[in-house]
């Protein structure tokens, strides 16, 4: 299974606002600028991670993006879905648990094959908290002197 820039840049939007956006509304420019992703695609990902309740937007001079909810709150899985729908690895009828099923489900072996993938799948990206990589983004960013973790400053980087 291969995720699409949108699952990709998303996740990393979303990070880069619960780091940038601890104490104020991140602007989409800033979100843009430090992940290198123009900000019309940016839009239309936020859009959508608005819709799932992931972020919430505040208007104003200050105006900007925050998240919705606490990082301890929201799953890796929570965004992914947001913004690829389901993460079902084959379109099956028995995977997405439909009540459709297909004309062969009773003779298919295969569909165990793609229900364990598809729970192992949910399974690793339900339990990957934002707040986790929140932590672990911090410990890259201070090792590459981006970030004092003592003050927890965020210091201009030219390569962030």
């Amino acid at each position: 299974m291969k995720l699409s820039t949108k699952g990709r840049y998303g996740l990393r939007a979303v990070l880069d606002l619960a780091i940038y956006g601890e104490t104020e509304a991140v602007a989409l420019s800033g979100i843009a600028e430090r992940q290198k992703i123009s900000i019309s695609y940016l839009e239309q990902l936020i859009a959508k991670l608005k819709k799932a309740g992931i972020v919430n937007s505040v208007r104003g001079a200050q105006g900007g993006y925050l998240l919705a909810k606490k990082p301890e709150d929201i799953s890796v899985g929570d965004i992914l879905r947001a913004l690829e729908g389901d993460l079902n690895p084959v379109n099956c009828s028995e995977v997405a648990g439909n009540k459709d099923s297909c004309s062969g489900s009773e003779l298919c072996v295969t569909k165990y094959v793609w229900m364990r993938i598809s729970d192992s799948i949910n399974n690793a990206v339900d339990t990957i908290k934002l707040s986790e990589l929140i932590e672990e983004s911090k410990k890259v960013m201070n090792e590459h002197g981006v970030i004092d973790i003592d003050l927890g400053e965020i210091k201009p980087s030219c390569g962030q």
